[in-house]
């Protein structure tokens, strides 16, 4: 990767590899969040269709 973050060689560099990385992270985190969210809005809803004691 020196030659590619050098400008020598075309492709990834070393920092635009590591930013790949860490929206990667991210993107699997937000992903994660979602699906709690989803299930607690599914929970939360089904609560509310309940009827009351």
């Amino acid at each position: 990767m020196a030659e590619t973050d050098a400008g020598l060689v075309p492709g990834t560099t070393s920092a635009e590899a590591a930013r790949i990385a860490e929206l990667e992270r991210e993107v699997k985190e937000l992903r994660r969040a979602n699906a709690i969210l989803k299930s607690a809005s599914a929970f939360f809803a089904a609560e509310l269709d309940r009827p009351l004691r």
